[in-house]
């Protein structure tokens, strides 16, 4: 292996920073698509050289990008996403009901075997997908039939912000929505079940049986145990082995279980990292410091990481997609700020360093190993 690619996606650009497999120097390229928030990118598992950028103005709306050359050149395609016949209302923040909207696209994850294949995570929360390069998209529109009634916003808005697809049979599916739930299809996306057994609310919801309304900030998998996730909730770090039949908290001795990015380690399927908020009022790391957490178990016990990072006066946040690793025989892990920071870790965390500050906001991360 070659190298590395980090793929950025900031409030203001997309920048693209690469290095060789020591990982010590960055060549940084951007901004692409400079003053435009772009929610996400990612590269194609099956072409590195196939990458699709989510672009998003409050002026301008939608825009989604594709380039085929690694990110030096890039030409936008399809942008018609239309709900799939009547989409009919969904819970407000007051409890009425409200009219589906789309507004813009917060995730895309490419197809693990064809590059002309992506999915697309939308607001209001929908899934669509696109088996033509990007050019045209169709909703998979049973997922809102898991109740979609009964969803509703979370803070950030109702979108659907997370989506994995399962290494091993390429029909299953997970998805998670904020503020809905998490979600799993097994026949291509056709039909969804909510997967939320065990997830508690203490605040969110008045039934704490219900099946949907449950804020879940983020999944992760690692594709040697499919059947194994990994939940940051809005409270509480989850688990399951079951593909969601029913989870278990497994927050430990984090100095707080609230936050929004998890990912778990290239190599090792029980190490797993988060980055701890203090709440969700508050939005910056506890004390000031700012700290990834790992376990080596699969949760319950935590260590901090803290060789390289700012301990006093950081009030920075990481956002839920701004995490990421790299699949080198040393795993390397990825972080953002919403201070323009982009800190890695090339020995799996055990120190950092910042490979490029006085960035935009950060809102995702995505590492693609060349």
């Amino acid at each position: 292996m070659s190298g590395v690619r980090v793929l950025v996606g900031t409030r203001k650009g997309a920048f693209i920073l690469t290095s060789d497999a020591s990982r010590k120097e960055w060549d940084v390229s951007g901004p692409h698509f400079a003053g435009w928030e772009i929610y996400h990118l990612k590269g194609s598992p099956a072409d590195p050289n196939r990458i699709y950028a989510s672009q998003s103005s409050g002026w301008f709306g939608q825009t989604m990008q594709r380039s085929d050359d690694g990110g030096k050149t890039w030409e936008p395609v399809g942008n018609q996403f239309a709900y799939d016949g009547t989409p009919g209302t969904h819970m407000w923040y007051d409890g009425t009901q409200h009219p589906w909207e789309f507004k813009r696209i917060w995730h895309l994850e490419p197809s693990l075997t064809d590059p002309d294949t992506v999915y697309a995570g939308a607001e209001d929360a929908a899934l669509f997908r696109s088996t033509d390069g990007g050019q045209t998209w169709n909703e998979l529109a049973g997922l809102r039939e898991a109740k979609g009634h009964l969803w509703q916003p979370g803070a950030g808005g109702m979108c659907l912000h997370t989506i994995i697809l399962d290494p091993v049979d390429p029909k299953r599916i997970f998805v998670a929505i904020s503020a809905a739930g998490a979600f799993r299809s097994d026949d291509g996306g056709d039909t969804w079940l909510p997967i939320n057994r065990g997830l508690r609310v203490d605040y969110e919801l008045p039934d704490k049986a219900s099946d949907v309304g449950h804020c879940v900030h983020n999944i992760a998998m690692h594709p040697s145990r499919p059947n194994t996730l990994f939940m940051q909730k809005h409270w509480d770090v989850m688990r399951t082995d079951n593909s969601g039949d029913s989870w278990e908290e497994v927050s430990g001795n984090l100095p707080s279980d609230f936050g929004f990015p998890i990912a778990v380690h290239a190599h090792e399927p029980e190490t797993i990292y988060v980055v701890p908020i203090k709440s969700d009022s508050e939005h910056f790391p506890p004390d000031g410091k700012l700290r990834v957490y790992r376990s080596r178990s699969g949760g319950h016990e935590w260590e901090a990481l803290t060789n390289g990072l700012p301990q006093s006066d950081c009030y920075v946040n990481i956002l839920r997609d701004a995490m990421a690793v790299d699949k080198l025989d040393q795993c390397g892990i990825y972080f953002g700020t919403t201070g323009g920071q982009v800190y890695a870790s090339s020995d799996a965390g055990d120190s950092w360093r910042a490979i490029v500050r006085d960035l935009p906001a950060v809102a995702s991360i995505e590492v693609q190993t060349l």
